[in-house]
């Protein structure tokens, strides 16, 4: 049986009529790069994400780019974050100038670690001495949000601004929080097409409570320019399509039945995995009395001999994926911040030992069980 990690033509089939129709009002419209189509999505996510501002943009790398540099982030600052994560967490703040400050994850959640950033503010390695920390950014990943009550007591005690990944996480609630993106200075979401909510390509957003912080991504986000023409800051051309705001206001309006049946499904295969070999994935909110205590971006388990089990299930048909295969401190091209093999252990590990799984609101009971069987078959 063909499996795929994700199959969003099924998706695509109960939407057409009504994302055709919302793609030729832009068409007839001829408004394309922003307008009353994006102001339209922005007010919608505003409302679901519960800020004061949505911020359109051209992806969620863009996002987390436009956040940092609208909070001043260069050269000389130091962002503290995590190793574990998609590159562009890293990658933004090296493209500015700054530099990670590592902290392992929490080998639970594979979020940041709290006591791990706590540890690494108290006594940074000696390369980084120099380095004033600036900013906090965790990323919420796989779907679920970081544990950010002891994240922003440790942000307030060394005067860190927060900046959000919540990349994979739209709609994740947390304890006494709200959402994740919602709950730091900025929140950063992607729509890249295989998100739980993706459009038809690129694009992302920024959330934030902060007007005058608004307002300076706002400019940055269309080359600084306010008035036409006249710059006063260095942007860069970082703006929605509204073809993409109109795809995505459609599937906003699904988007917590979609995550209602990947949480269904999610239980299913957690039933499946109890008492096997394959650790299923920790829900640390799930008693929380939250809705969205977990989103399932992806359903990620441990396995050991993970890649035979991956070479099993794709000679089988069924999708899977490794995410990390490499953490962030050993990729080539941060080579010269010094970090070495086992500074990370608890990333490392994730790195050697996890696998995604397919989840999604259209896969079946036969689908699952095919995946399952697989999985936790015996041999190479």
């Amino acid at each position: 049986m063909q499996v795929p990690l994700l199959d969003l033509r099924a998706q695509y089939a109960g939407l057409r009529d009504e994302i055709r129709r919302a793609m030729d009002a832009v068409c007839d419209e001829q408004r394309f790069v922003l307008g009353p189509t994006v102001e339209r999505f922005e007010a919608r996510m505003a409302a679901y994400c519960g800020v004061r501002h949505a911020l359109g943009v051209s992806s969620g790398t863009d996002a987390l780019l436009v956040a940092l540099m609208a909070l001043g982030v260069g050269p000389g600052d130091g962002v503290v974050t995590t190793p574990y994560s998609f590159f562009a967490t890293l990658g933004c703040i090296v493209r500015l100038g700054a530099v990670p400050l590592l902290a392992d994850i929490d080998p639970g959640t594979y979020n940041i670690d709290p006591r791990s950033a706590a540890a690494l503010l108290a006594d940074p390695p000696a390369r980084f001495r120099g380095v004033t920390p600036r900013v906090l950014l965790p990323a919420h990943l796989f779907g679920q949000a970081a544990d950010m009550d002891p994240l922003r007591a440790l942000a307030r005690e060394h005067g860190l601004r927060v900046v959000e990944d919540a990349c994979q996480a739209v709609g994740a609630e947390y304890p006494g929080g709200g959402r994740a993106g919602a709950m730091g200075d900025a929140g950063c979401l992607s729509f890249f097409p295989s998100k739980n909510l993706g459009g038809f390509g690129d694009g992302g957003m920024v959330l934030t409570n902060d007007a005058g912080l608004y307002e300076r991504m706002r400019r940055l986000r269309n080359h600084g320019m306010e008035p036409k023409y006249r710059h006063e800051l260095v942007g860069g051309n970082f703006r929605l399509d509204a073809l993409q705001a109109a795809v995505l206001d459609v599937k906003l309006s699904r988007l917590d039945e979609w995550h209602a049946g990947r949480r269904r499904r999610a239980a299913r295969y957690d039933a499946a995995l109890a008492g096997t070999a394959i650790g299923a994935p920790e829900a640390r909110y799930r008693d929380s009395g939250l809705a969205n205590f977990h989103t399932y971006n992806q359903y990620v388990v441990r396995a050991s001999g993970r890649d035979a089990r991956r070479r099993r299930l794709e000679r089988a048909g069924i999708g899977c994926e490794v995410y990390y295969p490499v953490p962030l401190h050993l990729q080539p091209c941060f080579a010269r911040l010094g970090y070495r093999a086992g500074d990370f252990p608890h990333s490392e590990r994730a790195a050697a030992e996890t696998l995604a799984l397919p989840v999604y609101a259209e896969l079946t009971d036969a689908m699952q069980d095919c995946v399952v069987d697989h999985l936790t078959a015996s041999g190479d």
